[in-house]
């Protein structure tokens, strides 16, 4: 046994002195690396695609947590996405990083450990694996920024501003858009090159109430602002707020993307609008295609933001919606006073609903069809230091008249969304196995 230790320990010990080597991977490399990395750590990750490139290159996302394989209830979801643009090749080299970073130090670093346990982490280092093959070495210009089929996928999205919910999807778009339906994120970053700054919803408008002097503001404005600066301040220099080639420069390093610039189609708006998902687009270095050398210097810079930003994803409350038979209430729309989302927030399939907020007291509502409007007053801790946010289920009555749900907007009934439909097949295991156990305690207690 002390023999089987030592070597345990040796083998630890060099995998954090030998780790995963500062270069480009390619997409080949790439794809065994995630092989390896499963293999070799079977019992926090779960490596699968989910879906493939205009080339057929597969979209490998690596899970990583306690329970890496299925989702747990309280558990919340969180990911990251790197190399949207294929030549930005800085957030690719870092996330694998961030991979080989997590798996090597798990139950020797308490603050991994911690991570670990307490969220389930999706990384997908490569949403564009064409667009890398093809991209020249260079800081500035464009070439592999697109998909094969020429098109920028970070325009490619439904935009809830423009109206084009229709129009025709790229297969690296649709596999994200079907990926988003499978599971209930809660934070996500997409990570560029180009500029170092956090960009934060909206990136878009219809000149309606959410534009006010430029700045495009979403109902959760604090809480973006809050997650930008917790990125930018644990970065080592991004809170200094410099642009990059004559670029203006951005106060505290972050960014309303309305504000930088107008963008449609892009995908951190459809992943909060849509998905529920708040999602930052984290531009890391101000060349896309730096030297090899530069690499580990890029790493050490972003290390302590990339892990503090997982560890906002306890922000807030989160719990369980459960109908007047005890089931959960699928679909039941959760509204914070004060934050008129453009898609109401709702729980999934599993009856689960999570809410970021900043710490202060929020009243919330909860409307479900055929059941009382339940309204409560909670006080919202801060979550993130205990690695959990509160804790709060809702218990709904029966209604003695026929109500109705909230009225959901057309658009955020359509096939676009993030939340499967509460006739969706992907449902009935869920009800499946809460009717089981039901039936069990019954029996247990008779």
């Amino acid at each position: 046994m002390f023999v089987f230790t030592l070597c345990l320990w040796f083998w630890f010990w060099l995998s954090s002195v030998h780790g995963l080597e500062f270069r480009y991977h390619n997409s080949v490399e790439m794809e065994q690396y995630l092989k390896d990395i499963h293999e070799t750590y079977p019992d926090i990750t779960h490596l699968h695609s989910i879906g493939q490139s205009v080339e057929g290159r597969e979209l490998w996302v690596l899970i990583l947590g306690q329970h890496p394989r299925e989702h747990r209830t309280g558990i919340p979801e969180f990911k990251y996405v790197g190399n949207m643009h294929g030549n930005e090749v800085v957030s690719r080299v870092l996330l694998l990083q961030l991979i080989d970073y997590l798996t090597s130090r798990y139950l020797s670093d308490p603050l991994v450990t911690r991570l670990l346990n307490s969220s389930r982490v999706h990384i997908l280092p490569s949403m564009n694996p064409d667009g890398f093959e093809s991209s020249a070495r260079d800081c500035i210009y464009t070439v592999g920024r697109y998909n094969k089929n020429g098109v920028d996928l970070n325009r490619n999205f439904p935009d809830a501003f423009a109206g084009n919910t229709e129009q025709e999807r790229e297969k690296e778009v649709r596999a994200v858009m079907d990926w988003l339906k499978t599971e209930s994120f809660v934070l996500s970053a997409n990570l560029h090159g180009g500029a170092v700054v956090a960009s934060y919803p909206y990136d878009n408008s219809n000149g309606g109430s959410e534009l006010q002097k430029g700045y495009s503001m979403s109902p959760d404005d604090d809480v973006f602002i809050q997650l930008a600066n917790t990125y930018s301040y644990s970065h080592s220099e991004m809170h200094n707020g410099k642009g990059c080639y004559g670029s203006p420069d951005f106060t505290n390093g972050i960014t309303n993307g309305y504000y930088w610039y107008p963008l449609q189609g892009g995908m951190q708006d459809y992943n909060y609008v849509w998905a529920q998902c708040l999602e930052l687009t984290l531009e890391i270095s101000c060349c896309k295609f730096p030297p090899e050398s530069q690499l580990p210097g890029l790493w050490e810079a972003n290390k302590p933001a990339l892990l503090a930003y997982i560890q906002q994803v306890h922000l807030g409350v989160k719990g369980v919606v459960t109908d007047s038979y005890g089931m959960p209430a699928v679909n039941a729309v959760v509204e914070v006073a004060g934050r008129k989302n453009l898609c109401p927030f709702r729980t999934d399939h599993n009856g689960e609903y999570y809410r970021l907020l900043l710490p202060g007291n929020y009243t919330i509502t909860v409307t479900y069809a055929g059941h009382n409007t339940l309204r409560q007053t909670i006080q919202v801790p801060y979550g993130p230091d205990t690695f959990s946010a509160l804790t709060h289920n809702f218990f709904l009555q029966k209604s003695d008249y026929s109500s109705k749900a909230t009225q959901l907007p057309p658009s955020c009934t359509t096939a676009n969304l993030g939340v499967p439909q509460s006739d969706s097949a992907t449902l009935l295991p869920s009800v499946f196995t809460t009717l089981t156990l039901l039936l069990l305690q019954t029996l247990l207690l008779s």
